[in-house]
């Protein structure tokens, strides 16, 4: 298994001096993030942007549904059980981000995650262990997946920024909070803000926050 197939928005000067990588959430596909890509490209001009299709098929839709996919199961909120699906989609994560850094010819510190939902928890729990430092990870709606076993000392750390809704039904607002207190406590540069009466989804103030935090950490 492998992550394969992408979709892509190309930098508006047509060289590429930066990555940002869009990690979609649970049942949707790269398609859905691509579509930001053009709100946010007048400020990074020589940022490419890249969502891949998840690796596996959602197993909350039925077999067969079209253009479905998902990091790892969601088909229960256990902790143990959530932590153990994102460390098996680590690897392909990792080999994926790897081959575009070779591919592009750009160091780490100028690829960027943003992630929605399901894609937070992944950008989360994905680029603290990478082998070297990225310049920073963008997420809304997400949530923190922290194993309490793990090495703080180890993980790497890069800038942090996260945005949800005050009124999302799918992953409360308190989780905003929970991984906020967390890395703080470990020494995360984090900053971020929920909004009022927003749900599952992004506003133009996520936009325009989520553009400056990429515009300071790319350039």
């Amino acid at each position: 298994m492998a992550i394969s197939n992408y979709y892509e928005y190309e930098p508006q000067d047509g060289e590429v001096e930066s990555l940002v990588v869009m990690l979609h959430g649970v049942g949707s596909n790269g398609r859905d993030l691509i579509s930001l890509a053009p709100m946010l490209a007048s400020g990074l001009p020589g940022t490419k942007f890249i969502s891949p299709d998840a690796p596996y098929s959602c197993d909350m839709m039925p077999p067969g549904y079209p253009d479905s996919y998902q990091w790892f199961s969601l088909k229960t909120y256990d902790q143990p059980f959530l932590l153990a699906g994102v460390k098996s989609v680590f690897p392909l994560v990792e080999e994926f981000l790897e081959t575009l850094i070779k591919q592009y010819n750009i160091p780490y510190n100028k690829l960027a995650l943003l992630g929605f939902s399901q894609g937070t928890m992944t950008s989360l729990y994905t680029a603290p262990r990478l082998k070297e430092t990225i310049a920073g990870i963008l997420g809304y709606s997400g949530a923190l997946l922290w194993d309490a076993e793990t090495k703080a000392e180890e993980l790497n750390r890069m800038p942090i920024r996260l945005i949800h809704g005050q009124s999302d039904d799918v992953v409360p607002v308190g989780s905003w909070h929970s991984a906020m207190e967390v890395l703080k406590a470990h020494d995360y540069e984090v900053d971020g803000h929920t909004t009022p009466g927003l749900t599952h989804s992004i506003d133009q103030e996520g936009i325009d926050s989520g553009l400056s935090f990429l515009q300071k950490i790319l350039s």
